[in-house]
């Protein structure tokens, strides 16, 4: 039920991210990401898993190639920096920062969103969700602090890397037991779906 309810809202949202387009109201969405960003604090990377329309629309690539057995292309080694990602941020906020002060229309969503599809056609779409997206390292920043997250209960978890294998983020990692790196969870909840334990829950 959880997922037919996750998958609705998504559908809706990609729906009013092309109609805001469409009307050159991009804004608009802009303000649904910074209202996503401040409850992160409470709620965690929530737009991610449930709002965001580029993960929407790359979901279904990588279910696509999986089913298909198409092998991604090894991510570069250089490209996992931080330094990268803040870069990233910082010309994403810039061009931001010349739109709004000019109000000259660039496509900025768009073009993120090409980018996107395009890298995780060939790529991991770790790569995009960790390392690339301006909105997710935004995101970071707040969710590191959230008041709610998914969570691996240690006493349940047996070890058995099924949540890692789905996680489209590369969030989960394994020291003595498996854990969640809250920051970069998109909580999506297919870590929660796959795990036979029930040691994975949103709390």
């Amino acid at each position: 039920m959880k997922k037919v309810i996750q998958r609705s809202v998504q559908a809706v949202a990609l729906l009013l991210f092309i109609i805001l387009l469409v009307k050159g109201k991009a804004q608009l969405w802009m303000a649904i990401f910074v209202a996503s960003t401040l409850l992160a604090l409470l709620f965690s990377r929530f737009y991610c898993g449930w709002l965001c329309p580029i993960n929407t629309v790359i979901r279904p690539i990588a279910w696509m190639k999986k089913k298909l057995k198409i092998k991604c292309k090894k991510m570069p080694a250089w490209i996992e920096s931080d330094v990268l990602r803040y870069l990233i941020l910082a010309l994403f906020l810039a061009t931001m920062g010349f739109v709004f002060k000019t109000g000259k229309q660039l496509p900025v969503l768009p073009a993120l969103l090409a980018l996107a599809v395009l890298l995780s056609i060939f790529f991991d779409e770790a790569l995009w969700h960790r390392h690339l997206c301006p909105y997710g390292t935004i995101l970071t920043l707040t969710g590191r602090f959230s008041k709610k997250a998914m969570v691996i209960d240690e006493a349940l978890c047996n070890n058995c890397t099924r949540c890692s294998r789905v996680c489209p983020s590369n969030a989960i990692v394994q020291d003595e037991k498996h854990r969640i790196i809250k920051k970069e969870c998109l909580v999506c909840h297919e870590c929660e779906r796959v795990c036979a334990k029930g040691a994975i829950k949103y709390r």
